[in-house]
C-alpha cells in the first residue's frame, strides 16, 4: 500500500483529485490535508467584492471531490516537512508519513513593509478565506461612516482589480470613501503593454481612484510613500490598507530540505517534481522553475494540473521509466482584468481590448471553472 499525501487544495490539486476519481488506482492510500473544506477561487474575488457574485459562487467544496477520489480528508495546515524522511507535520500535532507528496499550498501575502501599520488597518488579500470573511466588515464600516480612506498597495493586476472592485462596492452602497492605489515606482502593471496601462489609468480616473507611484512603508500613523528618488511624501492616513503586494513563500518550505531558490520557493522540473526529491511534487504558488519568465499565477497552476496528476499516477504505478509529462508555459498569457462594474480589460502581449463583452468572457471562464470542479467525475475503469 502506497501513501499519497496531497497537501493543499489549490488549482493544480483539483486536477489530481479528478484524476484519482477517474482511475482510482489500487494499492494507494490517498490523504488530502488542507486548512478548509473550501477552495476559494481568486479569479472571482473582485467580482464578489463588486457585488456580482455571492460568496458561495466563488468556492469549491473539496469534500465530495476527496470522497470521489478515495482520499481521506484531514482539515489542518502543514507546519513542517522533513523531505529526507518523507514526513510532514500539521498544526494539530499529527505526523503524516508518505511515499509520494504533492504540495499545492499557495503562499502568503508579502506584508513585511506594511506590518507596522496600526492594528486592524492591514488586510492582506491572502489567505483568501480570511479576506472573504473580513471584507463585509470593512464595507459595513464604510456605510456607517467609520472608514475614512481605503488604500490598496500593489501595482499588479490584483491591485487594480481590488481597488476598482472597492470603488464599485462603495458606489452601490451609496457611501463615499476616498480610494488610493499605490503602485511601485517602476510603474503600473509591469509586464503589460502600454495600451493596457492607459486603459487601466482611464478606469482608475473614472472611478475617482488616486494613483501614487511609490514604495509604501507602514507606520503607526499610516503609509509613508517613497518615490523613485528616495524622497518621502507626507504620511498618507488610511483606516484600511489592502495588501496585494506579491507573494511570500511559506517559511517551512525553506527548512524542509527541499531544493529552494533564494526566496524560499520549491525548485521543480517541467513535470513539477522537486529537483532534489523526485518523490515530492509541487505546483501553484509554492514552486518555481529555472525557466526564464516563469511566474507563479493561477493561469500556470490550472494548466500545470494535468501534467502534475499524470506524473503522480505514473509514479504510483511504478512508471519510473515512463516519459515525463511536461507542462510548458506559453510565451504569453491572457489576462482579463475586472474593472469594478461589469466591464473588463483584456491583455495578451501587445494586444488589448475592453468592454462589457470582455467582462462576460471572463465571467463565462470563471463560472465554467467552478462548475467543472463541483461535480466529481465518474470512475472510468
Amino acid at each position: 500500500m502506497k501513501r499519497l499525501l496531497l497537501v493543499g487544495g489549490g488549482h493544480a490539486q483539483l486536477a489530481v483529485l479528478h484524476a484519482l476519481a477517474r482511475q482510482r488506482p489500487r494499492g494507494v492510500e490517498a490523504v488530502l490535508l488542507t486548512p478548509s473544506p473550501w477552495q476559494w477561487y481568486s479569479g472571482m474575488l473582485p467580482g464578489w467584492m463588486a457585488g456580482h457574485y455571492r460568496a458561495e459562487d466563488c468556492r469549491i467544496d473539496l469534500r465530495p471531490l476527496a470522497a470521489a477520489a478515495g482520499a481521506r480528508l484531514c482539515l489542518g495546515s502543514a507546519v513542517a516537512l522533513d523531505a529526507d524522511r518523507r514526513r510532514l507535520h500539521d498544526d494539530a500535532g499529527t505526523t503524516h508519513d508518505f511515499d509520494l507528496l504533492s504540495l499545492d499550498v499557495g503562499s502568503l501575502t508579502d506584508t513585511r513593509t506594511l506590518d507596522a501599520l496600526p492594528a486592524g488597518a492591514l488586510l492582506p488579500v491572502k489567505p483568501l478565506e480570511a479576506f472573504f470573511a473580513a471584507w463585509p466588515q470593512r464595507l459595513a464600516a464604510a456605510c456607517a461612516g467609520d472608514l475614512r480612506r481605503l488604500v490598496v498597495v500593489g501595482g499588479g493586476a490584483a491591485g487594480v482589480e481590488l481597488v476598482l472592485a472597492a470603488a464599485e462596492a462603495f458606489r452601490a452602497a451609496g457611501c463615499t470613501v476616498p480610494l488610493t492605489l499605490v503602485a511601485p515606482p517602476g510603474g503600473l502593471l509591469a509586464g503589460h503593454a502600454e495600451g493596457v496601462r492607459r486603459r487601466v489609468e482611464s478606469r482608475l480616473a473614472q472611478a475617482g481612484v488616486v494613483l501614487h507611484l511609490a514604495r509604501a512603508r507602514g507606520t503607526a500613523a499610516g503609509l509613508e510613500l517613497i518615490d523613485s528618488g528616495g524622497n518621502t511624501a507626507p504620511t498618507l492616513p488610511a483606516d484600511c490598507v489592502i495588501a496585494a503586494t506579491g507573494a511570500r513563500a511559506l517559511p517551512w518550505l525553506q527548512t524542509s530540505g527541499l531544493a529552494c531558490n533564494a526566496d524560499g520557493w520549491v525548485m521543480v522540473d517541467a513535470g513539477h517534481r522537486s529537483l532534489s526529491h523526485p518523490a515530492i511534487h509541487a505546483a501553484g504558488d509554492a514552486c518555481t522553475r529555472a525557466a526564464p519568465g516563469f511566474a507563479r499565477s493561477g493561469v500556470h497552476a490550472v494548466h500545470a494540473g494535468p501534467a502534475l496528476a499524470a506524473n503522480l499516477l505514473e509514479a504510483l504505478a511504478d512508471g519510473a521509466s515512463a516519459p515525463l509529462h511536461r507542462y510548458e508555459p506559453r510565451p504569453r498569457s491572457l489576462y482579463l482584468i475586472a474593472c469594478g462594474p461589469r466591464h473588463a480589460i483584456a491583455s495578451w502581449g501587445p494586444w488589448s481590448a475592453e468592454g462589457r463583452w470582455v467582462w462576460h468572457w471572463k465571467d463565462r471562464i470563471d463560472r465554467g471553472f467552478i462548475t467543472r470542479h463541483r461535480s466529481p467525475p465518474e470512475n472510468t475503469l
